[in-house]
């Protein structure tokens, strides 16, 4: 009996220092625009930054983190020890010299909470803006939110009416002498012509027409063909899973697969996944009415990645369905051409 004390109360001691470690904490995630336009809103001119830091901070001043945007623009920012971040800000931190896009920084923007898995406190915060010193010249011509008129300068007088001295006339005797006429007999030669202009044949295109703007969806077998390989846009067939979907991907599918392996997943659930999420995300970026936007893609792995198997395979199950085409309303075919 004195053993088994001993052995009940050493249990004890290490579940209550287990317990007594337990400390919780909160994630926040969020993506960075450039606004080349400054007008301090999402709009088709922005996309993505990467390399902008962001800071996240409280009323407290002892809860302040920085965090940094990756080639999709994406962010993540741990706290440990806290999950009540109603009363913090995320702001962009400017002047870091990126580019042409960090001369300034946006609003800033409160984190929302999406919800709670093992003492962590999940945060999303909508979309902050790095701006450029100016406004792009593509850009409508509007003043930016917060930009100051500049006065105009007082009006320029002209100075008083310079007059000029009485007309000079000629005296009465003097006249013009007789306008100069050709001889009638003269003749122009007639009027050299040009040859015919000649006409270069039209060239072929070196990449098929770019059906950005039309609804195209297209399987995963058809990515793998080499003839349409020119269409991988934003991303390459050598880019790693890991760098692309997040640390939740590489914890899943390591930190050397790429994504031309994710493209041959098969019977696994997960790779399934994969295969499925990496052909919408290619869709994403070479059509803009495919029904997920690229970062859409991104967070549906990353929560069908924290789920069950049965959620693996039905966000699986969504993206095929997106890939082939079958929305429910209608039809959807691939607009892709072989590359020359």
């Amino acid at each position: 009996m004195d053993t088994m004390h001993r052995l009940l109360f050493t249990s004890l001691l290490i579940l209550a220092a287990a317990i007594d470690g337990t400390r919780g904490g909160a994630i926040v995630r969020g993506t960075v625009f450039c606004d080349q336009c400054k007008d301090g809103e999402r709009s088709l001119f922005d996309y993505p930054v990467n390399g902008i830091k962001v800071i996240v901070s409280c009323p407290d001043g002892q809860k302040l983190r920085v965090g940094t945007t990756n080639w999709l623009g994406n962010y993540v920012v741990r706290f440990d020890g806290f999950t009540d971040l109603s009363s913090c800000h995320a702001q962009v931190m400017s002047g870091q010299g990126y580019e042409r896009c960090s001369a300034s920084a946006g609003p800033a923007q409160s984190p929302r909470l999406i919800f709670w898995m093992l003492d962590t406190a999940f945060y999303s915060v909508d979309s902050l803006l790095s701006q450029p010193a100016q406004p792009m010249s593509f850009c409508p011509r509007s003043t930016a939110p917060g930009t100051p008129t500049m006065p105009l300068p007082p009006a320029f007088k002209l100075p008083p009416a310079f007059k000029l001295p009485p007309a000079f006339k000629l005296p009465p005797a003097f006249k013009l002498p007789p306008a100069f006429k050709l001889p009638p007999a003269f003749k122009l030669p007639p009027a050299f012509k040009l040859p015919p202009a000649f006409k270069l044949p039209p060239m072929p295109p070196l990449v098929p027409p770019i059906p950005f703007l039309e609804a195209s969806a297209c399987a995963n077998e058809q990515w793998t063909m080499p003839e349409f390989k020119c269409y991988w846009r934003a991303i390459n067939p050598d880019t790693k899973v890991a760098l692309v979907f997040g640390s939740l991907a590489a914890r899943r599918y390591g930190t050397d697969m790429t994504l031309w392996q994710g493209l041959q997943g098969r019977a696994d659930p997960y790779r399934t996944l994969l295969r499925e999420a990496t052909t919408a995300l290619l869709n994403s970026y070479n059509s803009i009415q495919f029904p997920y936007h690229s970062l859409d893609v991104i967070q549906h792995v990353n929560w069908a990645l924290m789920g069950s198997t049965q959620n693996a395979l039905r966000t699986a199950l969504r993206f095929r369905r997106a890939n082939l085409g079958n929305l429910g309303y209608g039809t959807t075919n691939c607009k892709f051409t072989p590359c020359k």
